[in-house]
Parts: C-alpha cells; structure tokens; sequence
C-alpha cells in the first residue's frame, strides 16, 4: 500500500466536491452544503486563489483532501494555515491518510515560516478528537467559534455606520 499527498489540480475538482458532500453528510449537514463544481475551482484556480487543497491517494487511487486557506495570528505575529476541511473515505480510514494529509499541512507551515495549524472538529465527532490529540494538537476549550451568515449577514453587513452620514 502506497500513501501519497499531492497537490490538487483541476481534475480532481469534482472529487473533491464529491468529498465535501461525503463529510457533510457525515457531519449531518449535507442540508447546507451548496458547493458547486465551478465555484470552488475558481477559488482554488483563478489568478488569485483563496484557498489550497491536497489530495490524499492510497494506490493512486483519490481517498480523501484537505482543504485549507492562510490565516493570521495577531499574537504570534505570523501567517499560519487554517484547515476548513479534512476528510478520509471511511473505507481508507485507519490506514494513515488522515496522519499523512496532516503531516503534509504541517509541513508545509514549517516550510513557509508559518506559526499555527488550526481547524475546528464538532464537539460529538470522539473519534476525530482522539486522533487529532494522538498527533500534538490541543483543543482550544476558551473559545467559542463565532458566525454570521444568510439573512443575518445581508442585515449586519448594511447596517449604517454611526458615523457615516
């Protein structure tokens, strides 16, 4: 058995949106998943991309991607990667693909100078939990993630500014 991380090209666009629908029906959220094939390689493929995906491969054959995008800590004073999503076909997991797709991303922060790996994992996800502690990481129990989206987004963002007349 060969494990190997590349990174992603265009063809591999509609496996990876096969992933993405494969983890959110995982995460019982396949009712918001909207990802479209054209949508996502413009933002993985244009001039300017906003985010970065790998592909793992067990026998050159496409078991799982992450899909990540640089951030910024304000407190480290440095870039770092933030991991959106990571996902392992059930049939390959326990193999070490998800060690493998992790350990490149690591890489990679050394490589560039990076300070932070980070990523969120649902609370009820155990298995997932145990598997990122075997590897170093740490939950941040402090924190809370925050989001504004839809409706409540559209209101927020045309909101008047106190100041502006």
């Amino acid at each position: 058995m060969s494990i190997r991380v590349r990174q992603a090209t265009p063809p591999d666009v509609p496996t990876i949106v096969r992933f993405i629908r494969e983890l959110a029906e995982y995460e019982k959220l396949l009712h918001e998943c909207a990802t479209r094939e054209d949508e996502l390689a413009r933002h993985l493929f244009s001039e300017r991309p906003i985010i970065e995906a790998v592909v793992g491969e067990i026998d050159s054959i496409p078991q799982g991607f992450a899909l990540f995008f640089t951030n910024f800590s304000t407190f480290v004073c440095k870039p770092g990667i933030y991991l959106e999503d990571l996902y392992v076909t059930p049939d390959a997991r326990g193999k070490g693909l998800g060690k493998a797709l992790l350990t490149h991303l690591a890489r990679e922060c050394v490589r560039r100078g990076y300070g932070r790996l980070e990523w969120s994992v649902l609370d009820w996800n155990t298995p997932a939990i145990d598997f990122y502690r075997s590897l170093g990481a740490v939950p941040m129990s402090d924190w809370t993630v925050m989001r504004v989206s839809g409706s409540s987004l559209t209101r927020l963002g045309s909101a008047i500014e106190p100041n502006a007349r």
